[in-house]
This record gives structure tokens, C-alpha cells and sequence, in this order.
């Protein structure tokens, strides 16, 4: 049977290799995967999408050299369960990254928390290692950070970065700065040995986290190895910060300070592959985690662009992304594609560029873009947009059903909490839970990006519309297997006191007393 998928497989290689334009004489070999996760970018943060200040000129050109994504979305508008549902190709819903301590609750993974990606799933780099490839992760893991939860517990050869948000700093007695990771082990700590200036905004992480990024990829081309990379910098998440060169060089503050700093990275970064001779072998997808957060905005926040609300919603400014596409030589240049786009799909096409097979045992999300990248094809698939354990909405063609609609209790809503800052469109921005499932609020996402216009009831493009979406939502909900809640329990004892490494560096420290408890998510 091994050899039977081996030999599955190999052809599926040929094919994809030919497809591609890779299938020389001798030895054919994959291409190299780039991932480009940004932290709480918005969709309209770059040029391309309409930013006015057209700052992100070497995204500009990424996207004129490849193929831009209008309508592509995250798994989830929160960090952690995004980041789940990339690395696995699954709903978070079905990977565990969910919480049941209260409904329609997002949840994440603060240094406290006790869970993590579970073993029982296959990630990405995981099965890219099955077709030879070197892994590395850089900058943020986000998928629990007690030793069993690793990265290089679950596929990554290399790591450089942290295993939470850079929030801080702390005074390490009530809570520990959190960690800098070299593979293993510590190197240091935030706001430490890595620091972060809250208040001119100036740290060089983004230069550290763009060397290694370089210095892998010169590695592996050397050594002539496929390589996957994903880059998972947190620059434009709060506290927002960029190095002392880019400070002050936006006309957006410091949080377009960020964002000039990480397009220069990835303008270096696509030159190296195309100085050093491998961009035709190499595929790069620049996207985001979630929406910007608006609730941070003027100064710590960027931009959604036309979209509605912004980051903790599952309004388009929440789940919408800016995406991109490039490999030259075999991805179009100057294309849009309106492909109905989601980071699970990455998943399911990195394995197809290695000429593997998702996992079979399991319901796999993400689809395989490569017809749409290579061929311009456009594949019919709905978008459903969860919200801890709640279906809150699904995309269906051109039009979004609303199930659920809630933005923030009106507690944190009266205390300057607003997710959705000077866009409050009555009856759908609600600051209570309002259920809609006999009767969604639809939105025609053509003629309505900003989700402003509820299609009349009455209406027969209302009745027309609820008619294609409602079997696909029973049809969804009827085959769902949640998977165990990961994000219910968290604990103070578990927190970065002693990470591995710590003893070298004499940066250990004591943990309290264990007090599991229920998590405390308010939104």
C-alpha cells in the first residue's frame, strides 16, 4: 500500500512539475514555498488596494509581476485560530482552536493558556518533509507554547521567533516577558535581550526576522533543497514598532512606519530569489492572519479598506485579506482573480506544488488554487465564518448570510472598546448576540462590499439567494465533527516562566502555585 501511494504521488509530482514548466530532463524538483503571514494587516493597507498614500510599492510590483486576490479571506478574525486553520487546511472549528466557555467567543492563545495544536493533526511543513523539503518557521507560532506544542514538534526543521505575542512588558513576577526561540531554546526575552521601545515604537525585529528569512534561503539554495519558509512577522500587531531607519518615514504614523519596513523586507526578499536565480522555481503568497484591529486604530491600526469593522468580527473588515500570488514564469502577471480565496486553501496547494496528497483521514478545508493560479480557472465554494463555536455567517457566490450578528457586549462598548469605529450600521453592528438563522441578513457582495444594504426580505433576489445558500449551510452543519476545545483552560503556572534554554542564559524563573481555571474570553 506505501508503495502504491509513493508511486500516487510521484506521478501527481510529474504532473504538477509539467504543469508547471519544471519537468526538465533528470530529476525533477519541487518548487520552493514562500509564505508571507502578516499580523493584523488590512485588506486596505497596500497601494494596490487603494491605500492613498501608496506606500507598499514593492507589493505593488509583487502584484503586477503575479496574480492579486480581491476576495480572499482568514479561517478566522482572530491570530491563533487563523494561524490553526492555515498549518492544518481545517476549519478551527474542526482542529480544536475553539472555545465552549461561552458562545460565539473568540479565543487565542495568551501565555496561559494550557492547550495547543493537537498531535492528532497533520501540519503543512509536517508533510512537505515527505517530499524532502527543509522547514522553517519565522516569527510568530501562536499554537500554544508548553513544550508538546513546539513547532519542531510538529514539522519545522528550523525556528526563529516567539510562541505568543510580543504584548509587555511585564515585570517577570505577576507575568514573564515572553521568549525569543532559537530552534529549540531561548535566546532571550522581549522588551530584554530583544527590545521594544512603547514609546518611540523603535525595535529591529522586522530586521532580524527579514536576515533569517535571506540566510535560509541562500542555505537551502546551496545545499540544492526545496525549501518551505513561512514568515510570520508581527510588526503591524500592537504595540506596533519598526526599525530607527523607518521611523517617521510614512505619512501614516508609526503604524505605516511598519508596513514601509515589512515591504522593503519582502521587495529584498524577492530580489535574493531572483538574484540568486531560483524566482521561477519559487511560490510566494503575501496575505494576513486577520483584519486589521480597529479597535487600536488611528495610531496603532491600519486599514480595511470599504470593508465593515475590523478584526474579532466576521464582517468582511475582519476576515477580508489582501493576498497575493507570485511565480514568475508559470502564474500570470498583472492578473485579479476573483476566486473566493481562504488561508486553508494554502494548505492544499503548497501540498499540491510537492506533489502531495492531503491527509484522506479527515475533512480537509482548503482547495487547491493551482488551477486558478496557473489557468485563470475559478472553482464554485462557499466561506464560512466562524466565531469561537458559532457559525456566524457563510459567503455563497456573491452573497454573505448572516446567522449571528454581534460585535462587542455594550459594557466594553461604553468603556471605548469598538470594533467597528465610526461605522455602526443599525441592526447588523449589534452589541448584543442577535440570532438571524430562521431569516439571515443577506448582503450582495458585489453591489454591498461594506455590508451596509440588507436585502429586503421580500425581495425575490432574497428568496432567490436563500435558496442556493440554505443547502449548503445544512448540508455544512450535518457533516460538522467539532474537534476537543483547545482554548477552554488556562493556568498561571503555565506561563513562559522556564522556557528551555533559560538555565544557559540565567533567565529562569519561579512559576506560582497551579490554579487551572476556565478561560475568560469577552468577546
Amino acid at each position: 500500500m506505501a508503495a502504491v501511494a509513493a508511486e500516487t504521488r510521484w506521478w501527481r509530482l510529474l504532473l504538477v512539475l509539467s504543469i508547471a514548466g519544471l519537468g526538465a530532463v533528470g530529476t525533477p524538483q519541487p518548487p520552493n514555498i514562500v509564505l508571507m503571514l502578516m499580523d493584523d494587516m488590512g485588506w486596505g493597507d497596500l497601494g494596490v488596494n487603494g491605500e492613498p498614500s501608496r506606500e507598499t510599492p514593492n507589493l505593488d510590483r509583487m502584484a503586477a509581476e503575479g496574480m492579486l486576490f480581491p476576495s480572499f479571506y482568514s479561517a478566522n478574525p482572530l491570530c491563533s485560530p487563523s494561524r490553526a486553520a492555515l498549518l492544518t487546511g481545517r476549519l478551527p472549528i474542526r482542529n480544536g482552536f475553539y472555545t465552549t466557555n461561552g458562545h460565539a467567543r473568540n479565543g487565542y492563545t495568551p501565555q496561559d493558556i494550557v492547550g495547543g495544536i493537537p498531535d492528532s493533526e497533520h501540519l503543512l511543513p509536517e508533510l512537505l518533509k515527505e517530499a524532502g523539503y527543509a522547514t522553517k518557521i519565522v516569527g510568530k507560532w501562536h499554537l500554544g507554547h508548553r513544550p508538546q506544542f513546539h513547532p519542531l514538534k510538529h514539522g519545522f526543521d528550523e525556528w526563529f521567533g516567539s510562541p505568543n505575542c510580543h504584548f509587555g512588558p511585564y515585570d517577570n513576577k505577576a507575568k514573564p516577558n515572553i521568549p525569543v526561540y532559537r530552534d529549540w531554546e531561548m535566546v532571550g526575552r522581549f522588551y530584554e535581550e530583544f527590545p521594544i521601545n512603547l514609546k518611540t515604537g523603535e525595535a529591529n525585529l522586522t530586521q532580524i526576522y527579514l536576515q533569517e528569512a535571506l540566510d535560509f534561503i541562500k542555505k537551502q539554495h546551496s545545499r540544492q533543497r526545496p525549501f518551505f519558509l513561512y514568515w510570520a512577522i508581527d510588526a503591524t500587531h500592537g504595540p506596533v514598532y519598526a526599525s530607527k531607519p523607518f521611523l517617521g518615514s510614512s505619512r501614516r504614523g508609526r503604524y505605516g512606519d511598519a508596513v514601509r519596513e515589512i515591504d522593503d523586507s519582502v521587495g529584498q526578499i524577492l530580489q535574493l530569489l531572483r538574484g540568486i536565480g531560483i524566482a521561477e522555481r519559487t511560490f510566494v503568497f503575501f496575505t494576513s492572519d486577520n483584519g486589521a484591529a480597529l479597535v487600536s486604530a488611528p495610531k496603532q491600526a491600519g486599514s480595511n479598506g470599504p470593508f465593515l469593522c475590523g478584526k474579532q468580527t466576521t464582517f468582511e473588515g475582519g476576515v477580508r485579506e489582501p493576498a497575493i500570488a507570485w511565480w514568475p514564469g508559470h502564474v500570470p502577471t498583472g492578473q485579479v482573480s476573483y476566486q473566493l480565496g481562504s488561508l486553508m486553501d494554502l494548505f492544499t496547494t503548497s501540498l499540491s506544488l510537492a506533489g502531495l496528497e492531503p491527509p484522506s483521514d479527515r475533512k480537509i478545508d482548503g482547495l487547491d488554487l493551482l488551477p486558478t493560479l496557473l489557468r485563470g480557472q475559478l472553482i464554485d465554494r462557499p466561506i464560512f465564518y466562524y466565531r469561537g463555536n458559532e457559525l456566524m455567517a457563510a459567503t455563497v457566490g456573491q452573497y454573505k448570510a448572516h446567522f449571528w450578528t454581534w460585535t462587542n457586549a455594550w459594557e466594553e462598548f461604553r468603556q471605548g472598546i469598538d470594533f467597528c469605529p465610526g461605522q455602526n450600521v443599525s441592526g447588523v453592528t449589534t452589541h448584543t448576540q442577535v440570532e438571524h438563522t430562521s431569516l439571515p441578513l443577506l448582503f450582495h457582495l458585489g453591489e454591498d462590499p461594506g455590508e451596509r444594504y440588507p436585502l429586503s426580505f421580500a425581495s425575490a433576489e432574497y428568496q432567490d439567494a436563500l435558496r442556493r445558500i440554505t443547502p449548503v449551510i445544512q448540508q455544512h452543519r450535518e457533516t460538522l465533527v467539532p474537534g476537543q476545545p483547545q482554548l477552554n483552560v488556562c493556568n498561571p503556572a503555565v506561563m513562559n516562566w522556564a522556557p528551555p534554554g533559560c538555565e544557559k542564559l540565567s533567565k529562569c524563573l519561579t512559576p506560582p502555585e497551579s490554579v487551572p481555571g476556565k478561560c475568560s474570553w469577552p468577546h
